[in-house]
């Protein structure tokens, strides 16, 4: 990291440049907290449906979001109109990717050749070799002509795809070796690309005309389908993964449309360079960079007096590699909740901070309960065993009325996340209503206490300040499809 880069990143971030808590967001934070415990505590002292408190809250919360996001999320019922093409009259931006390599030398010649069949191809693409021990080197020299640079140079041009360069680095980590590249690469749009994910063909097409026509726009993210390896473990934990995906990229649009989208996702996500530059590029220090960054992105703009937008882009769809075993999902997820505990941490003065717009008022309010639902939602599912196992049925079968309940309301979103996520993608990916409605009758007591199972985890790794990512095991790479 240069010096200028490193200068503007210690003035906008709140790791380094600690801002202190306001009144509101203590209040917040000790709110949710007293609150757990009031419910926890008195559970064992009350004989009616109330002794399962927290159950009801967690419900009533979850329920809440629900609404809030079919709500903002009414105008996809009518379709999103498409991404008007860039016109004579419009600057075309400038477009790079990079991809962060490390150990990559199976998925490079997937992603590449997703990369270089794309109907408005990149204008450079840029391999970071983040200290790679495998045949990395081998495969660029044999495939594309790219003789080894030094480490912390730049190749020459591939003489085969003459977009193509290569950087070697030793191993220094993701964010640190995407902030290298992000300086050397002097495109208008910058695209983060992970190795083991392979965009649809007009992916890159749709990307840069979403920068072209909304000057505004300085982060976008695509949709993100996940792909697990072909074994029956892989195929149930792509069944889940693959509607918790659709669910998530229906509520980031509607968080988008308050101005309030904190997740772009860094596998695939385009960044104007300049704004990226001005905020100091990505913190090494945290788990998940790329959500950090946005806090950031949103932070650098209120204090600047800046229109700046964070978008999804749906037209835009990669497929990614996703954990296909409980072990790599509980690892991932212990990472996800973990980085998401530190940039929470970092950005507590955000928290009912009115001057920060909806993103202080509702957003990062609604963060802050969500940094205490998985405990929420465990200790909920831990109370109803504890009544069926006492034989307490006069509390035990009401409480399973409003699981039911909870899980007929689910059902129904399902089936609308379904349908907007459709129309959002211009039908670009392939989701059943049928495998969605299973998936939501199902995953209450299955796939959504191992989410929940993963952010105890990352409870556990953050106060413990582990930042340790763990090994994935990642699906073929020989078959990115489904």
């Amino acid at each position: 990291m240069s010096n200028s880069l490193k200068a503007a990143f210690i003035a906008a971030s709140p790791r380094e440049t600690p801002r202190p808590m306001n009144v509101p967001g203590f209040l917040i934070y000790l709110a949710i907290a007293a609150t757990w415990l009031l419910l926890f505590s008195r559970s064992f002292s009350i004989d009616n449906i109330w002794a399962w408190s927290a159950g009801i809250i967690y419900i009533l919360y979850d329920t809440v979001l629900m609404i809030i996001v079919v709500w903002q999320t009414l105008p996809i019922r009518c379709g999103v109109s498409s991404i008007k093409p860039v016109t004579d009259s419009m600057k075309r931006p400038s477009l790079g990717v990079i991809i962060a390599a490390h150990n990559e030398s199976k998925n490079l010649p997937n992603v590449l050749a997703a990369l270089s069949s794309q109907s408005s191809p990149p204008d450079e693409i840029l391999i970071v070799d983040d200290g790679s021990v495998d045949a990395t080197d081998q495969f660029l020299d044999e495939a594309f002509g790219l003789s080894p640079p030094n480490f912390g140079h730049i190749s020459e041009h591939s003489v085969k795809l003459t977009s193509l360069r290569w950087i070697r680095l030793k191993h220094i980590g993701k964010a640190r070796a995407l902030n290298i590249a992000i300086e050397s690469v002097q495109t208008d749009i910058v695209v983060t690309l992970d190795a083991d994910t392979f965009l649809e063909s007009d992916a890159i097409s749709e990307m840069r005309e979403s920068f072209a026509t909304n000057p505004a726009l300085v982060a976008a993210c695509g949709v993100l389908v996940p792909i697990c390896k072909r074994c029956s473990t892989g195929r149930v934990m792509q069944w889940f993964q693959t509607y918790e995906y659709v669910r998530n990229i229906i509520s980031r649009f509607a968080w988008m449309r308050t101005n309030s989208l904190l997740l772009i996702s860094g596998a695939f996500a385009g960044f104007r360079r300049d704004a990226l530059m001005s905020v100091g590029g990505f913190d090494p220090e945290c788990l998940v960079e790329d959500y950090e960054l946005t806090h950031r992105l949103h932070r650098y703009a209120f204090d600047h007096n800046l229109d700046w937008q964070l978008r999804v882009v749906g037209t835009a769809v990669a497929n990614t590699d996703a954990p296909s075993d409980i072990l790599a999902f509980l690892r991932q997820r212990r990472r996800w909740f973990a980085g998401f505990l530190q940039t929470q941490y970092w950005n507590r003065d955000l928290t009912g901070n009115a001057r920060y717009g909806a993103l202080g008022k509702y957003m990062l309010p609604i963060k802050a309960i969500d940094t205490m639902q998985p405990i929420y939602g465990l200790t909920a599912f831990a109370l109803f065993l504890v009544l069926l196992f006492t034989g307490k049925n006069s509390i035990a079968l009401p409480v399973f009325g409003l699981i039911t309940a909870k899980i007929a309301a689910d059902f129904l979103v399902y089936l609308w996340t379904v349908h907007l996520y459709r129309k959002l993608t211009g039908g670009r990916t392939k989701v059943s209503i049928v495998a969605a409605a299973i998936a939501a009758i199902l995953e209450p007591f299955s796939f959504q206490l191992l989410r929940h199972a993963g952010a105890a985890w990352g409870w556990i790794a953050f106060l413990r300040g582990n930042n340790s990512w763990g090994l994935a095991r990642r699906a073929s790479a020989t078959n990115p499809q489904p």
